[in-house]
């Protein structure tokens, strides 16, 4: 059968069309629900959206993840946008990609402020203690999850080592391996195109579960089909909004000023790092900790523990970061703490997650007129299985600093390597959700540091 036919479905009837309304209840909960850090996230929507409402099929949403997993920036959120876009336009994509960050932002700048004003307090340090082991088993489940999904023969296993040996060996910048593994996919697509199909094998889930409302045929609506003018019109758009807020910045505090000095930073992290949260944040360790001393290490790690811990992309640890920035800066006063605090989170969190809107409604037509295209889409694979190397890195990256927290010279942490142990067991041989895990973690952490009194 040509690999263009029509699928053949049973009898199943297609799904009632949707409306942006709707759409806009279930993207709300989503935005509440969206646990597990990008992999868990990814499994939420292709659960409601390909498996259980049969909004859009497998194909076309495993092309658009692919797309998003090249993106800088968080892919969970950014496929939301894009599937939101596809289904009612723009607005769509700015409502979905919008609740999919705002419930976690409240969520998250409140423990901020409770992990400020009585994060010494015994208890609530020792269920950070508790919970920063988990977090090394979360990150190394993500890597698992992502693989499973991706790796789907040894030349794909082969890029991820390798991408694995060039970021923790050889320490190369992770923009050149993006390209590198891109154009092993494009030469492999050309020529060996076995490898870097989509889909590994297993075959569109949507044929099993009945026509959708964005097929694998479907045509794009009129709004997907690519034209220079909206390529521009978002364009310049995007690029406006960024140049308002970074002048008024500049005006306000100069460029040397605590929130301008973010703003320009978290745009650069948006823009020149790669493959979603677990890639990007050991650059924020970089420049927030070593850098700028916006907060220490240790903070850094807390932060990322109560990432976990919330709704929302995991790259919402950056609305710590700021938060804890401005809360040392104090850039309004020092009788305006906790309002410095906040207004460092907002900005953070705008320049980061701006250019993400940009890049999904300024390249999805593109992107929709690629779709079951190889030459396209063996890039995108191989840079998925690039990823999947980089994020194993960062859960080595934060065991050291969880087991060996004063250096390899003061030797293991003991306890925090247990609970590690224990919370991969129940991970990956027990198949506990990673919520109860971390409440867990927490738990127990508590009850030794109050112990230890």
């Amino acid at each position: 059968m040509s690999t263009n036919t029509p699928p053949i479905y049973p009898t199943t009837p297609a799904p009632q069309p949707v409306s942006l309304a709707q759409a806009f209840w279930y993207w709300l909960k989503l935005g509440f629900i969206s646990f597990g850090g990008p992999a868990g996230q990814i499994a939420i929507m292709h659960h409601d959206l390909v498996e259980k409402k049969r909004w859009i099929s497998d194909q076309r949403f495993l092309h658009a993840l692919n797309y998003c997993m090249v993106l800088p920036g968080p892919e969970a959120q950014q496929l939301a946008t894009y599937i939101g876009w596809l289904m009612h336009r723009t607005w769509g994509g700015i409502v979905a990609g919008g609740l999919f960050v705002l419930p976690s932002f409240f969520i998250l700048t409140g423990l901020a402020w409770i992990y400020m004003a009585y994060g010494s307090v015994p208890a609530v340090a020792g269920v950070l203690y508790g919970i920063k082991p988990a977090v090394v088993a979360i990150v190394m489940f993500a890597a698992y999850r992502i693989g499973l999904r991706t790796l789907k023969n040894r030349v794909l296993w082969s890029i991820a080592v390798l991408a694995f040996l060039a970021i923790f060996v050889f320490k190369l910048d992770f923009p050149l391996i993006i390209v590198s593994a891109g154009l092993i996919g494009y030469l492999g697509g050309k020529y060996f195109p076995l490898y870097f199909k989509v889909g590994g094998g297993h075959g569109p889930v949507a044929g099993s579960l009945g026509p959708a409302l964005i097929d694998d045929h479907t045509p794009a609506p009129a709004h997907a089909v690519f034209s220079w003018a909206s390529l521009w019109r978002v364009a310049l758009t995007g690029l406006g909004l960024w140049l308002v807020a970074m002048g008024g910045l500049m005006v306000a505090y100069g460029w040397h000023g605590a929130y301008t000095q973010m703003g320009w930073f978290f745009t650069k992290a948006a823009l020149l790092t790669f493959g979603g949260a677990y890639a990007v944040l050991p650059y924020v360790y970089q420049g927030a900790v070593e850098h700028y001393h916006w907060l220490t290490a240790p903070q850094m790690i807390d932060g990322l523990a109560l990432g976990e811990t919330t709704p929302g992309p995991l790259i919402m640890v950056v609305t710590f970061v700021g938060f804890v920035g401005g809360w040392v800066n104090e850039v309004f006063g020092a009788g305006a703490t906790v309002a410095s605090a906040f207004a460092a989170a907002g900005i953070v969190t705008f320049f980061t997650f701006l250019p993400s809107f940009v890049f999904i409604l300024l390249g999805g037509p593109f992107i929709e007129t690629t779709h079951g295209k190889l030459k396209f889409t063996a890039p995108l694979s191989a840079i998925t299985a690039a990823v999947v190397g980089v994020i194993v890195n960062l859960a080595v990256f934060f065991a050291y600093h969880v087991m060996w927290p004063q250096g390899l010279d003061a030797g293991v942490e003991w306890v925090a390597l247990l609970l590690a142990l224990a919370a991969v067991l129940a991970i990956f041989r027990f198949k506990i959700g990673v919520i109860p895990v971390i409440l867990v973690s927490g738990l127990l952490g508590m009850c030794l540091k109050l112990a230890s009194i």
